[in-house]
């Protein structure tokens, strides 16, 4: 659902429209008939059980993401059970889930694109309904169940909910993420419950304890049904033997839930019926630190008892906050092996798994020595109880320390890494991104407030009436002072400046900051731009629009809208101008020009910051389709169009000139073609309706001119007329070599200039990334969060 906004009448007070609204949602349905849809925009536009515990409907987070959810109606945040599209939240205008006529429930986005659907089409469904269980079910006209959300769980399970072996729970990225992340919980192929990491870089069980053999865990495979469930009173059962009982179990109308959660731990909650609050009444581990990647590659896991991240001597964080990166050593890995070495001796800590060999009877000299002379070792691991066993590792992950552990790890590093002999590890949380962060990005609902809660909502939208009141006198008397003794405008420009970075300039101040638009920096088809220095003294460019006739009114509206979009890998527009027949737009200044000032000229860039550009711009790219305020698709992505800051980080410019361009059309679709060619989609010729799959496919073209080094966006010329692009007889060329089997292919195609120095991994990302973001159907194209995830699990 929406976070609750409203803007009231002067007749009536904000807190009697809370009132109003808080009373309708009582007489919410739980079920919706055929041809009937629930919008985005209407906040009680939602499905409520019969008996009030569970609620369906549209579920907010952030600015403008929302997911077709189930939720505890009554718990203190909301807590999601279900969710329909986890992976690609809907936009929060427009966006509407339909039982259609044709039988199949469907999750539409803004520009009419399908984001999910059931698998009930051609059925004679009559409607879909919650029930008390929190089972939103699909039926037919004698009430049997077409189809149910109880089949296909996200990262939780319901009392009377069959676990089976088509089904898993799939825990959220991290607490200020519904995307699916890395921890399962699941039937193995051996029958057999498990819990497994499933991440970028390694695949790996953890529970049960994945070195004892299966009967030590309690648990037998000798069964073909794979199924597992749990009653209301807190007692689960599985076919392979395992079972627990909720701490609290007996007590009756107690709600439960079995969620495999975001730190890897898979727990059982019982609500707390007073406070709203969820209760541990069981859960898989107790200890977080056998929770296999929960600390990334080389890092080490220590027990404090709660578990903290640490790297080890000779290393460090790779992303500072962000310990699923893990660490990176501060010495060249590449150089490593022509190099002289120590070991440095870690008690009490092993890296699970990655055995180079393993054996029994050896000293620790021999050990030693058999790591040094083996290049792949990066550590050995040695223990003194019973036999004298060496293992050596040829990865470091899964790091932990604990004093139970009677072994040691001695770590292989070159003689020139400062280290103390026996290092000490000292961790930060791992979980940087907590629950609470959920609370404060999504605003509470109204629909969650108690009675009591109810009435000092009553009395603080009272006194914050009274107070609002007062400052409007406040306000009003300094804004009367101010005008009448005379005070200049830029007074209040300053003030704006101060408050969001972001005002309207007039059209003498741009003049005079560009010196009559003396120093021209670029040329485009929407217009020219130009460097200025303002009053405060920032270097900015200012960039003058052509063909841009709005009224005055519309043109603010539109830029004040961009203006307010913040992204790393954004170019930041700090205002605008709008006299007359005068259209300005005032952005940050990048130091290092455009790419294709970089790529296409003598001074080209190096491997790592081609790579950088690759990944920033896609992150800016899925910022403006699927998290800024306004959804905006930029129809023009281009080497020209991405800056370079100076430390060569991407910034996205002009992302919001289609959005103006097409600003006064009497319909959705885009009034006239946009873009460059070469970098345009197919989209663009065949009148189909333009959706953010065509800036994946320029932006594959950008990628693929990445490796490349030259542009692919040219035509050639055969008796006259265009015959065929760059682009298609580079994808052509590069699809045969790998289909025949080339086992040097890549190197055939990356930039020559580079002599060699690149990542044949990244590269062969990147390129395989392109060509499917150029693919001809748009519906076989990658969103840009998936071109993320593959970028990240190839960065270094």
């Amino acid at each position: 659902m929406r976070s609750f906004q409203t803007s009231t009448s002067p007749k009536f007070p904000s807190f009697l429209t809370v009132f109003f609204l808080f009373l309708s949602t009582s007489y919410a349905h739980n079920f919706l008939l055929r041809g009937s849809s629930l919008s985005v925009e209407d906040d009680s536009d939602i499905l409520v059980s019969p008996d009030k515990t569970f609620s369906c409907g549209f579920y907010g987070m952030g600015q403008n993401a929302y997911w077709f959810s189930i939720w505890f109606t009554n718990s203190k945040d909301r807590t999601v059970v279900w969710m329909a599209n986890r992976d690609r939240p809907a936009n929060g205008r427009g966006s509407r889930v339909s039982l259609r006529g044709d039988g199949a429930m469907v999750l539409y986005d803004v520009d009419g694109s399908i984001i999910w659907e059931t698998n009930t089409t051609s059925t004679d469904a009559r409607m879909a309904e919650l029930l008390d269980t929190g089972n939103l079910v699909i039926k037919g006209p004698g009430g049997e169940i077409l189809w149910q959300s109880f089949d296909s769980p996200t990262d939780t399970l319901l009392p009377n909910q069959l676990f089976t072996k088509s089904t898993k729970l799939i825990a959220r990225l991290h607490g200020g993420s519904y995307a699916s992340g890395y921890f399962n919980f699941f039937f193995d192929n051996d029958n057999v419950l498990r819990l497994k990491y499933d991440g970028p870089d390694i695949s790996s069980i953890y529970w049960p304890i994945p070195y004892l053999k299966m009967f030590e865990n309690g648990r037998t495979n000798y069964n073909g049904s794979r199924i597992a469930v749990y009653d209301e009173m807190g007692h689960f059962v599985s076919s392979d033997w395992f079972q627990f009982i909720a701490s609290d179990m007996g007590l009756l109308r107690i709600r439960r839930r079995l969620t495999m959660d975001h730190d890897g731990n898979l727990r059982l909650y019982s609500l707390n019926n007073d406070t709203g609050l969820w209760v541990i009444s069981w859960e898989a581990l107790t200890q977080l630190c056998t929770v296999h990647g929960v600390c990334g590659r080389n890092a080490i896991c220590v027990n404090t008892p709660e578990p903290k991240c640490s790297c080890p001597p000779g290393y460090e964080i790779t992303e500072p906050g962000n310990w699923n990166k893990g660490c990176k050593p501060l010495f060249n890995e590449t150089l490593f092996q022509s190099q002289q070495v120590k070991f440095v001796e870690l008690p009490h800590v092993d890296y699970f798994g990655f055995d180079l060999n393993f054996i029994e009877s050896i000293s620790l000299d021999s050990c030693m020595k058999l790591c040094v002379g083996d290049y792949r070792c990066k550590a050995f691991n040695y223990k003194l109880t019973g036999e004298r066993r060496c293992y050596t590792k040829s990865e470091l992950f899964n790091g932990y320390q604990s004093p139970s552990f009677e072994g040691k790890i001695y770590l292989k590093l070159p003689v020139t890494v400062e280290t103390s002999q026996l290092a000490i590890l000292n961790g930060t949380d791992p979980i940087c991104q907590s629950d609470e962060l959920e609370t404060m990005i999504g605003s509470p609902s109204m629909y969650n407030i108690n009675t009591k809660r109810m009435r000092w909502v009553y009395l603080y939208s009272f006194a914050s009436a009274i107070g609002f009141i007062e400052l409007l006198f406040v306000v009003s008397g300094w804004w009367f002072l101010f005008r009448k003794h005379g005070v200049p405008a830029l007074v209040e420009d300053g003030y704006q400046v101060l408050s969001n970075r972001f005002r309207r300039f007039t059209y003498a101040e741009l003049k005079k900051a560009t010196n009559n638009f003396k120093e021209e920096l670029g040329r485009g088809g929407s217009g020219t731009v130009y460097k200025g220095i303002l009053t405060d003294e920032r270097v900015v460019a200012v960039k003058r629009l052509e063909n841009m006739y709005q009224g005055e009114d519309v043109f603010w509206a539109e830029v004040s809208t961009i203006g307010k979009i913040n992204h790393m890998n954004l170019v930041r527009m700090w205002g605008f101008c709008s006299e007359g027949k005068h259209r300005l737009l005032v952005y940050e200044l990048m130091e290092n020009q455009s790419l294709d000032k970089h790529l296409f000229s003598p001074k080209f860039l190096e491997w790592k910051d081609r790579f950088e550009v690759a990944l920033g711009t896609a992150k800016g790219l899925a910022y403006l389709h699927q998290e800024c305020l306004e959804w905006i698709i930029h129809c023009d992505v281009k080497p020209g169009n991405i800056l370079l800051d100076s430390e060569f980080e991407p910034k996205i410019a002009d992302f919001g000139l289609a959005k103006l361009s097409q600003r006064g059309s009497d319909s959705s679709v885009f009034s006239r073609i946009r873009g460059t060619k070469g970098y345009m989609a197919p989209e663009w010729a065949t009148n189909l309706p333009i959706t953010a799959k065509v800036d994946v496919y320029s932006y594959g073209v950008v990628i693929l001119e990445l490796v490349k080094g030259i542009p692919l966006s040219n035509w050639g010329i055969e008796g006259g007329e265009e015959h065929e692009s760059d682009l298609t007889r580079f994808v052509r060329m590069v699809k045969s070599k790998i289909q025949c089997g080339e086992d040097s292919w890549i190197e055939e195609i990356v930039d020559p200039r580079l002599n060699g120095q690149f990542s044949r991994n990244q590269a062969t990302t990147i390129v395989q990334l392109g060509i499917s973001c150029v693919e001809e159907d748009r519906n076989k194209r990658p969103t840009m969060d998936l071109a993320i995830q593959a970028l990240l699990e190839c960065q270094d």
